[in-house]
């Protein structure tokens, strides 16, 4: 069992030895271990920076698509584009969805646990001297609470009586309730939209800019959409229906179902085409899905030049330490030091610098998101799999760039070794 434990032993120790020539070298060498270690902090800069970016440019784009809901079908009049020629023209004449067709989804569906009828509309918003000449308005019919998520900082949301009545109430976002009221508490306070006097019952809480640029509740007047009839022309207010499928159903077998409902609904005949989309926030994340793929392989691309470029660096300062240790060289094998021995010194060296580098390069990057978070509202985060990655990188250029180095170094023969001046 001795026996067996010596050659792990002599490994340890060759190596602990080896960890202390290299240490020393470093820290001798000061302006040489400077420049090591800049170049791959940069380099591991670089990499590691690209991929948390497009890491958080990721997580906030599909956290965005996924707050529109995996299980809505949006029912409208005009099918989301998926890149190439957009034939517009096929679609310029459907009909755009209305009550009636609620009504139908709502009596004949069984895959259907809530659905809710919108309608979008600019108008100006204005409070006192206080105005917002094109504030976005949103009409929606009962339900909306159900298919969309949100929360509601101050006030309440709508009564059923408020939104099946038409009354003119409304629920403000947090943005438009501070450019309105100047920090005033605006509950119960009457406003004007388009010249109607509404009464704000109710603050959204504040949700902030998506990756896809929209601000959510932010910004809008969110009124009942009888109300909204006696202001905005319906028709060309953007009006759809979202329809959130019952759990245990995908949205697609919801899809299926609203097909056959709004063809019989409106009469269509087997062979000809729908004048209706049904719209699935699965087409957006295909879309995604590809541009990401693309992004990424930019990426990688980008983050092979640093590699080369900060391998490089260690490789050339691995070089010089050899050619001026040499002698040292020469006189650690005179004295017994074996091949192996050299070797694992100065790669150690190497991968010390390079783990050095990257560490300090990682460092950089989580004070750099710190600052990104605190100064705009963009969300960033250095992961825990980004931070393994920085480190495994900087050890792989360590390896690479120290081995060449290092083998030369381990096959100098020890009498030419000592002979030649560093």
């Amino acid at each position: 069992m001795k026996k067996s434990f010596k050659p792990v032993i002599i490994l340890i120790k060759v190596a602990r030895e080896s960890m202390q020539f290299a240490y020393h070298a470093i820290s001798v060498n000061k302006l040489r271990t400077f420049l090591s270690l800049f170049g791959i902090t940069i380099g591991i800069f670089a990499i590691i920076s690209v991929f948390t970016i497009l890491d958080s440019l990721e997580k906030n784009v599909r956290d965005s698509i996924q707050s529109l809901g995996d299980n809505v079908v949006y029912v409208q009049k005009w099918p989301w584009a998926m890149g190439g020629d957009y034939p517009w023209w096929k679609y310029l004449n459907r009909p755009q969805p209305n009550l009636k067709d609620l009504e139908e989804i709502r009596r004949r569906s069984n895959l259907t646990s809530s659905s809710v009828f919108c309608i979008y509309s600019r108008k100006p918003i204005k409070y006192m001297k206080n105005e917002t000449p094109d504030g976005m308005i949103q009409g929606v019919s009962d339900d909306y609470d159900r298919v969309k998520v949100f929360d509601i900082e101050k006030g309440r949301y709508f009564s059923s009586f408020e939104i099946n009545s038409g009354r003119s109430v409304a629920i403000i976002g947090c943005d438009l309730s501070n450019d309105l009221f100047q920090g005033a508490d605006p509950i119960g306070k009457e406003i004007k939209i388009s010249g109607h006097k509404v009464m704000v019952i109710g603050v959204f809480k504040k949700e902030g800019k998506s990756a896809l640029g929209e601000t959510g509740h932010d910004n809008i007047a969110l009124i009942p959409v009888n109300f909204a009839n006696t202001i905005v022309d319906v028709e060309r207010a953007g009006p759809m229906i979202m329809v959130k499928a019952k759990q245990g159903f995908s949205a697609d077998d919801l899809i299926d179902e609203l097909r056959g409902i709004l063809r019989s609904f409106h009469k269509i005949k087997p062979i000809d085409e729908e004048d209706f989309a049904l719209n699935q926030i699965a087409l957006i994340k295909q879309g995604i899905d590809n541009i990401f793929r693309m992004i990424n392989f930019a990426g990688g691309f980008i983050a092979v030049f640093s590699i080369i470029v900060g391998g490089f660096g260690i490789a050339n300062i691995m070089f010089v330490s050899v050619k001026e240790r040499t002698s040292i060289i020469g006189i650690q094998k005179a004295l017994g030091a074996k091949r192996s021995f050299i070797l694992i010194q100065f790669l150690y060296e190497s991968v010390l610098l390079a783990v050095a580098g990257g560490i300090i390069g990682l460092l950089l990057i989580f004070i750099g998101t710190i600052v990104v978070n605190t100064t705009t509202d963009f969300s960033i985060s250095l992961t825990a799999a980004n931070i393994i990655r920085g480190i495994a990188i900087s050890a792989g250029i360590g390896i690479i760039s120290g081995f060449v180095p290092a083998w030369i170094a381990s096959r100098l023969s020890p009498v030419e070794a000592i002979n030649t001046k560093g």
